[in-house]
């Protein structure tokens, strides 16, 4: 499969096309009044540095869930590199407004001892742009290939030291989604978010998933209503790893070392 082997080599991969426009534009809508209402309270969206930050919510608090997590291609990627027993684990969306800066070259979270070890992936996150990426707007940046780096040097076992800054540039790619586009990438792989020197916000989807050893949704919230896990399919119930309960409780965000790190926590 094309996509499992630029994940492995790359450590990105993508759809275009995967939705349509009207469902990015819904999209938007959904993550503008979640990032409102998570504006509004204490603990409710993280700095993941000046003028950007990233918000947890929960499945029902976008109408796109199951179109989303339902679609071919994110089910035969996340069965090829995962397994038929991946479990979707987070959603959240990223935010650089205007003034955001060029992040600190990073990874999402340390390698697992599984990667490190036998060079496999354990886990996977999905990226929806809810606008048309240009160039001004601080598209993302990603140094392909970078998934396999390590050592005792990376700063929380994230952050790889300066020193190692001029070979990310050189192997730096810009991504430009569109609306309706879709992307798969390692979060190992080194990244960051540049420069956002437009009026408008890049809000960005993110869906995370796990193979069965991982532990990453020990690090989320997610949670569903009983009336909204019984409407869903089958099939994706089957992959959705949270609680049901009788009332939603707004996601305080945990992700405090990146906002340390980046300088706005």
């Amino acid at each position: 499969m094309a996509d499992v082997e630029a994940l492995y080599s790359d450590g990105i991969t993508a759809r275009k096309g995967a939705f349509g426009v009207d469902w990015a534009d819904r999209l938007r809508e959904d993550v503008d009044a979640a990032f409102e209402e998570a504006l509004s309270r204490p603990g409710g969206a993280v700095g993941r540095g000046p003028h950007r930050y990233y918000v947890e919510i929960h499945p029902e608090q976008i109408r796109g869930f199951v179109e989303l997590v339902d679609h071919p291609w994110v089910r035969s990627v996340c069965a090829a590199v995962l397994g038929p027993d991946y479990r979707i684990v987070e959603i959240g969306f990223d935010v650089p407004l205007e003034g955001a800066v060029n992040q600190p070259w990073h990874r999402d979270f340390p390698m697992p001892e599984e990667t490190r070890a036998e060079r496999r992936l354990t886990s996977l996150a999905f990226n929806v742009t809810t606008v048309d990426t240009t160039e001004d707007m601080g598209p993302f940046e990603i140094a392909p290939g970078t998934q396999w780096d390590d050592g005792p040097e990376f700063e929380h076992g994230m952050f790889p030291p300066k020193a190692h800054y001029g070979r990310y540039a050189e192997r730096a790619v810009r991504t430009y989604p569109q609306r309706g586009d879709i992307s798969a990438r390692t979060a190992l792989t080194i990244h960051r978010g540049t420069i956002n020197r437009s009026r408008l916000s890049r809000p960005v989807l993110v869906l995370g998933v796990d193979g069965p050893e991982a532990d990453s949704g020990e690090r989320h919230d997610l949670a569903v209503t009983r009336g909204f896990w019984e409407r869903l399919p089958e099939r994706v119930r089957r992959h959705l790893d949270c609680p049901v309960v009788d009332e939603l409780v707004p996601v305080t965000q945990k992700h405090t070392i990146e906002g340390l790190v980046m300088g706005d926590a």
